[in-house]
Parts: structure tokens; C-alpha cells; sequence
């Protein structure tokens, strides 16, 4: 089972705004150094929707190469049109991603029985682990949990990434876990809540800034260390809302702007950081500074 920190990584861009390679392999690297455990590309922080096919082809491609095993690549390849998830997920399969990340379809919003048929094809077309991602924010839409209960005996669908924020709904969700099916936290201020249910990690977007700390968070919490896990949940809280003050990735972006990564900006529909929650970004993450000085 994938266990810790997984990051999902943003889409580096130049001035232009092609993709940009070079920084995505300082990234990469990066990761590794700081303990990442594992690399989601193509999710919503790298900017997916707007990115071509070809784009997505060869940051998949280029992700692979560079890694080269020494940590697993989770891909992103869910769509609202089921034959396009489907084509995706083989294509990454083939490319060598590890694990394939799956999001319900989102606009159409099809009905239960669709959903099961959808995930099930998706599942049937590759044989690769996917992790379901349940994001009704985004989507308009929340996995049914007797559709999940479902789609959970399915072999190669192995986890879900819960990002509802709804804690009953986790509960239920926590009662379908085994060796066989996981449940990661798809939001950065739940994932002590999430991995105190019997929880796997978190597809982070904060560990986009600070790999290492959440890596040894959630490290902390399986090896019993709760208290420390705890308190360094709690303690960034505030830095973690700064990064969702408005659609991520643009406040992540920014924050790795501030910190020297020179990620680049965002292609719209996205737009740069408004000026008042930029320095109110800014001033959060001086506090860290000053803090861990």
C-alpha cells in the first residue's frame, strides 16, 4: 500500500508559458532530497485543464525518466468522458506511471449506476493500481457510498482521495478500509482527522513548499509520535489556509515564487494572486522563517 506524503505537484511554466522542463526537474529532484514519497503529476495543481494532450504526454514521459524508480509516479488521467479517461490511463499505464489517479465526472454528473460503469471501465481498460478522487467542490458531484462500496472490490481500484471535507461522510468511508482499498487525505488541514481513521497519507498540495515537513508529519503519526504529529498539523494551519485563500494552484504558485523556486505564473483562466492575499501569504510564511531561525 502507497503510504505518506504524496505531493501534487505543480506545473512549472516560463515567461511564455510552455511548460517548463528544466525547473520541473529541480523540482523532481527536490522531492526525492526532501523525502517526498511519491509524485502526482497532472492533477488539478498542475494545472491540467489546461494543459494539451501532448503537454500531458511529455510531462508524464519527462516525470518518469528523471525519477527512474527511485519513488513512485502517481498520474492523473480522469475526464468527465469516460473513453478519454480510459485512452489516458492507458497511455500513462504504458508510459510506466505507477499508479493512476481517477476523479468522478465532473459537469455531466452522471447517476450512480453511471458512475459504477465508469469507474469500473476505466478500471477493466489497465492494469495498474487507481486511486478514486472525490472532490464534490469541483466537480458537483460525491461518490455515493454504496457505488464506492462497490467499486472497492474492484482489485486494481485501491484507494480513495477524499477531499469532500465532509467527516461523516469520511467515517463511512473509514468502515470500507482494508489491505486491499486505502483512504488519503485530499485536503491539507484534514489530514490528522483523516489519518486517525485508519488513513494511508495525504495527496498534498502544501508539501509543494515544505515536502520534508509534511513527509516527517505523517511519518510521525504511523510510527505513534501523534503528539508531534499533532502539533505541527495545528501549527501550520494557518500557513495551509493562506494557500487556499484563493483556486488552487494560484496560491501555491505564489509560494514558491516567494521562496525562490521560480515556479512561473498560471495559465488562464487563472490569474496571479490578488495583492491582499499575496501579503497576507507572504506574511505567514515569514512567520515560519522567523520561527524556525
Amino acid at each position: 500500500m502507497l503510504t505518506g506524503s504524496i505531493v501534487a505537484l505543480i506545473t512549472p511554466m516560463k515567461e511564455d508559458l510552455s511548460v517548463n522542463y528544466e525547473k520541473l526537474a529541480e523540482l523532481i529532484e527536490w522531492h526525492i532530497a526532501q523525502q517526498t514519497d511519491c509524485l502526482l503529476v497532472l492533477g488539478t495543481t498542475g494545472e491540467s485543464p489546461t494543459l494539451s494532450s501532448d503537454e500531458e504526454s511529455e510531462i508524464v514521459r519527462f516525470t518518469l525518466e528523471k525519477v527512474a524508480g527511485r519513488i513512485p509516479v502517481m498520474v492523473g488521467s480522469g475526464s468527465n468522458a469516460t473513453a478519454q479517461a480510459v485512452a489516458k490511463s492507458q497511455e500513462f499505464a504504458q508510459l510506466g506511471a505507477d499508479y493512476l489517479l481517477v476523479i468522478t465526472p465532473y459537469y455531466n454528473k452522471t447517476s450512480p449506476r453511471g458512475l459504477l460503469q465508469h469507474f469500473t471501465t476505466i478500471a477493466q481498460s489497465v492494469d495498474k493500481p487507481i486511486i478514486l478522487y472525490n472532490v464534490p467542490s469541483r466537480t458537483g458531484m460525491n461518490i455515493p457510498l454504496d457505488v464506492l462500496k462497490e467499486v472497492a472490490k474492484i482489485p486494481n481500484i485501491v484507494g480513495i482521495k477524499e477531499a469532500s471535507g465532509d467527516l461523516g461522510y469520511l467515517m463511512q468511508v473509514a468502515t470500507l478500509l482494508n489491505d486491499n482499498f486505502a483512504l488519503y487525505s485530499g485536503n491539507d488541514d484534514m489530514v490528522l482527522p483523516i489519518l486517525s481513521l485508519g488513513g494511508a497519507g495525504v495527496i498534498s498540495v502544501w508539501a509543494n513548499l515544505m515536502p520534508k515537513t509534511v513527509h516527517e508529519m505523517v511519518q510521525n503519526f504511523k510510527e505513534g509520535k501523534s503528539a508531534a504529529a499533532l502539533a505541527t498539523q495545528l501549527k501550520h494551519l494557518p500557513l495551509i489556509d493562506a494557500l487556499f485563500s484563493e483556486t488552487n494552484p494560484i496560491p501555491i504558485k505564489a509560494a514558491l515564487n516567494i521562496a525562490g523556486k521560480n515556479v512561473g505564473s498560471l495559465r488562464l483562466p487563472l490569474v496571479d494572486l490578488s495583492p491582499s492575499h499575496y501579503e497576507h501569504l507572504k506574511a505567514e510564511m515569514a512567520k515560519l522563517e522567523e520561527e524556525q531561525a
